[in-house]
């Protein structure tokens, strides 16, 4: 059986910045997210966890399963930060969440309930379970921001895409 550090070793996570932060256009960042993705899966990350917000997480995991259809190696945790956590999300964004949801290998609620830490809590989560994070960023304050800080005092790589 693998430890926790030998299954780390396997698993990349995503964070980033919703849509309306973002500079540049929704086809580009998910162009170069893919070619991320692509790029950990040579170096031998096969698990990939989405915090599962909207935008850049959303997309990460959308990637995942359309790659795991030629590679059924790869699979995909969603790492929820809390039950009903996407109920006040526009219709569309609902729609992705809940596909993905369905298309996940595994769902981990990191908290039972919402509380002023939970995505902090997801984010530190995420970051625990990886050894890679693959970020979407544009150097802004933002949970983007506290997630990379915590992967660095972790020592855990990250993977810059400028957002």
């Amino acid at each position: 059986m693998m430890t926790e550090q030998e299954k780390r070793s396997h698993r990349c996570c995503f964070t980033g910045h919703r849509p309306q932060k973002l500079a540049r256009s929704e086809s580009a960042i998910i162009s170069d997210m893919e070619t991320a993705i692509l790029c950990a899966i040579q170096q031998g990350y096969t698990t990939f966890i989405s915090g599962m917000a909207y935008g850049v997480d959303i997309w990460a995991g959308e990637i995942v399963v359309h790659l795991r259809k030629g590679n059924p190696a790869l699979h995909l945790i969603a790492a929820v930060p809390y039950p009903d956590f996407q109920s006040r999300w526009p219709a569309y964004w609902k729609q992705k969440y809940n596909r993905l949801l369905n298309q996940s290998d595994l769902v981990r609620y990191i908290s039972p309930y919402y509380h002023t830490g939970a995505f902090q809590h997801r984010n530190e989560w995420l970051v625990d379970h990886s050894g890679l994070v693959i970020a979407v960023y544009r150097g802004i304050p933002s949970g983007t921001k506290n997630t990379i800080e915590y992967a660095q005092s972790r020592s855990v790589p990250v993977y810059f895409i400028d957002g």
